[in-house]
């Protein structure tokens, strides 16, 4: 029950940083821009070793998506960095028109994205950007779930010919998907399987998950869970096969309900087989101030609310 482990808390853009420094070393193309962030998207390593393929844009976000486009257009793999607020609210024009409109190859990666963001408040907390990004034709969309999955995914996006959206967050968190994992961009992630519920969890979500499948079968209920760290293209198969065995699911993740993984699963299965389905989700709202464990709470994205979410649709289920 449950083999993944917590190998110790780590920030999801500590991976991201940690990639870059590698990519740095092994291609050439890799090129970083960053909007007056670098501390806070851990590229202070790149900027030091790579200088000449570091372009600090200031706080011109705009710009930065701009000079990005044309990079790509030159034949660099440009990653445009910022807070996700800033990568996607600000700069939505520019990432349409210049980035997905004519199918650039640029890297857009959001940190601080979520409620986790904390004591930052609502202005900050960027809980819209994956639906956002995911209605962009030609956009793919990547919230991994981990150090690991953070910093494989981010190899794997710089290998990827097209947009790429990459989510991740600030604080501290769980660290258990294998180091060495095979990261293979739109496959989703059979992590525990069930056969009373599915539980589709991206980013944060996924290790929350993990922990109320331990609650769950203590309560008699085996359940299926599946990391889906792509949005776009998201794993219809992988989400059709386990809901046919199970016969209900849940989504969770730290976005809102609308535009988000559960809104993409819910279309699933109403186009192709209609079940059961409870999104655990912001529901409407925008964020507030405090701690991300505090907050987590107050949005219901933890682990009890998981739990009550998968017996809630196991009864639906059984009616």
């Amino acid at each position: 029950m449950n083999q993944y482990i917590n190998t110790g808390n780590k920030d999801t853009r500590s991976g991201f940083g940690a990639a870059m420094l590698e990519l740095g070393k092994t291609n050439a193309d890799v090129v970083a821009l960053c909007a007056d962030l670098t501390g806070s998207l851990k590229l202070n390593e790149f900027a030091e070793a790579f200088p000449e393929r570091f372009i600090q844009t200031g706080i011109a976000e705009a710009n930065m998506m701009g000079i990005a486009a044309g990079l790509a257009i030159g034949g660099k793999i440009p990653f445009a960095t910022t807070f996700a607020n800033f990568a996607t609210g600000r700069v939505y024009d520019q990432i349409r028109q210049s980035i997905a409109y004519s199918n650039k190859n640029v890297k857009i990666a959001a940190s601080h994205a979520g409620i986790t963001l904390g004591e930052d408040g609502a202005t900050h907390q960027m809980l819209e950007d994956i639906g956002m990004m995911k209605m962009l034709p030609n956009m793919t969309v990547i919230n991994p779930c981990d150090y690991n999955q953070t910093k494989a995914a981010t190899i794997a996006a710089s290998k990827y010919s097209g947009p790429v959206y990459l989510r991740f967050g600030r604080p501290k968190v769980p660290n258990f998907i294998p180091e060495n994992q095979k990261f293979i961009i739109g496959k989703a992630i059979l992590l525990q399987p069930g056969n009373d519920v599915s539980i589709f969890a991206a980013g944060h979500l996924v290790w929350k998950a993990l922990e109320a499948c331990k609650v769950l079968k203590d309560k008699g209920i085996t359940a299926e869970i599946i990391n889906i760290h792509t949005i776009k293209p998201l794993d219809v198969q992988a989400i059709l096969d386990s809901v046919k065995k199970t016969g209900c699911a849940v989504s969770a993740e730290e976005h809102e309900m609308n535009g988000g993984l559960g809104d993409s699963i819910a279309q699933t299965l109403a186009l192709y087989d209609p079940k059961p389905l409870e999104m655990v989700a912001v529901k409407d709202k925008f964020g507030e101030s405090g701690t991300p464990e505090e907050l987590m709470r107050k949005f219901n994205l933890d682990t009890p609310d998981i739990v009550e979410a998968a017996l809630r649709v196991v009864k639906r289920k059984n009616k």
